[in-house]
């Protein structure tokens, strides 16, 4: 090596150094920003040049370090395992916030519960029983009957709200994939470019990164990395992004829960198909937008014929026992309530007039109250509208709570990917200034070398031959 191959060499350790100071810096600057990947210097030795022709052949030492990349110290497994983990975890959450709701919806154990509705409506067929003279109790019953069927009717329309509500965050969910999956792409298109001509590409791979765990978070999304730097993001094996190019989603169906059976789907664009999320918010939010299918269908729809089967099941039981009396008005074979239409939830209804509260038999006397007394006990029966109704509350309560264990062991899951993560790829500042220490050092020796060298070419330059003069 010449002489004045050392300063060369000792300029490389410099910029080397300087670099590992420069990124410790860079680490130590985003410690706390989410998503961040730490990086590192990848150096290596420059060997020495090769012997020619008329080579010495004598041991000759390298040519100082070289600076190979910046490498980002992330891992794919541990990003992907996060990736599937939070795809469980939101379709869990979904799920769980919808059966929740339709809990609170059902307002049991409660004052407002239909429950007490329905104790109060046998009582006040008891009290018109006690008094059938009067027509105070009569209008009691009146007031409990519609008491009931304003229950009926306003539970079920709730069920419609939050029908509308999921649907509209569905379709919400949608639309970030679209343009998360935009994003996605134009990252690709700098990437590769910046990738080919040479440059570090380590934060925008971590901008990207964050928006493929939002895909997966949101439709279950999984990501094939390519060897040019892009990256494929795939649902249900169907590719969202290819590269550069976009295939966008869409909802179908009812936007509103007027048509509770209504079936929604989710969609390809151009060219359309259907599409499978496999996890994800909207995969959550499309089960519980399912139309009933006899106690498998969707949670919403399910809970909204729940409350069309109490109330044709109370009609039934009801009407059979009134029809065989006699009303105030003389008229026989007359139903207490009416069903107009469908659904039945929402077409139930009691008498409009206390004449048309049937209390006794034919032909008995004006205190016969067999047909009150027979009525007053119908929620007694193994069939009875109040074990319906209870058969109803409990299986919404043991899917609620199976669904919230879920959400709480998916949510367990997915912070153990992220702490898992997080050990490999997150910002240790003891470590880093270690690193910044020990680039420091390295840059003040080969400062000192740089320096050594310099004096020396200074005395063999400007000094030697000047003995004597």
């Amino acid at each position: 090596m010449s002489t004045f191959g050392a300063l060369n060499t000792a300029y490389r350790g410099l910029t080397a150094a300087q670099q590992g100071m420069n990124v410790a810096g860079q680490n130590i600057a985003n410690a706390a920003t989410e998503g961040y990947t730490r990086q590192r210097v990848q150096q290596s030795a420059l060997a020495a040049p090769a012997q020619g022709l008329y080579g010495s052949g004598r041991p000759e030492a390298g040519q100082g370090v070289s600076v190979d990349a910046i490498a980002r110290l992330g891992s794919s497994v541990l990003d992907a395992s996060v990736r599937s983990a939070s795809a469980q975890a939101a379709y869990a959450g979904v799920r769980s916030t919808a059966l929740q709701g339709i809990e609170g919806i059902l307002q049991e154990p409660g004052d407002n519960g239909i429950s007490t509705a329905l104790q109060g409506f046998w009582s006040a067929w008891q009290g018109a029983a006690n008094q059938p003279d009067e027509d105070g109790p009569k209008g009691l019953l009146l007031n409990a009957a519609n008491s009931l069927t304003d229950k009926i009717s306003s539970g079920y329309q709730a069920l419609q709200g939050q029908w509308s509500s999921v649907r509209a965050q569905a379709a919400d969910a949608v639309d970030a994939v679209n343009a998360a999956a935009t994003q996605v792409a134009a990252y690709n298109t700098t990437i590769r470019s910046t990738l080919n001509a040479g440059g570090s590409a380590n934060e925008l791979i971590d901008a990207r990164a964050k928006l493929t765990e939002t895909l997966s978070r949101l439709a279950g999304a999984t990501v094939r990395e390519q060897p040019d730097g892009t990256v494929d993001v795939h649902i249900g094996g169907n590719a969202l992004v290819m590269g550069t190019s976009v295939r966008e989603l869409e909802l179908s169906g009812s936007q509103t829960g007027d048509a509770l059976g209504s079936s929604v789907q989710l969609l390809w664009k151009n060219p359309a198909g259907v599409a499978s999320a496999d996890g994800g918010e909207i995969a959550g939010a499309l089960s519980v937008l399912a139309p009933a299918s006899g106690g498998i269908g969707g949670a919403i729809a399910e809970a909204a014929e729940s409350y069309n089967q109490l109330a044709s099941a109370l009609a039934g039981a009801v009407n059979t026992a009134h029809r065989a009396g006699t009303t105030g008005a003389g008229a026989t074979g007359v139903d207490f309530f009416t069903v107009t239409g469908s659904p039945a939830a929402l077409g139930i209804a009691g008498p409009s007039s206390t004449a048309d509260i049937a209390l006794k038999l034919p032909g008995k006397g004006a205190l016969d109250t067999s047909i009150a007394d027979q009525i007053s006990q119908l929620g007694t029966g193994a069939a009875s509208p109040d074990k319906v109704w209870s058969g109803i509350v409990t299986n919404i309560g043991v899917q609620s709570r199976g669904a919230q264990q879920r959400e709480a062991l998916t949510g367990a899951a997915q912070a153990s990917a992220v702490t898992g993560r997080a050990s490999q790829a997150s910002v240790s500042l003891d470590e880093e200034n270690v690193n910044l220490l020990t680039n420091q050092h390295a840059y003040q020796a080969a400062a000192r070398v740089m320096t050594a060298v310099d004096e020396a070419l200074d005395v063999l330059i400007n000094r030697t031959g000047l003995v004597g003069r």
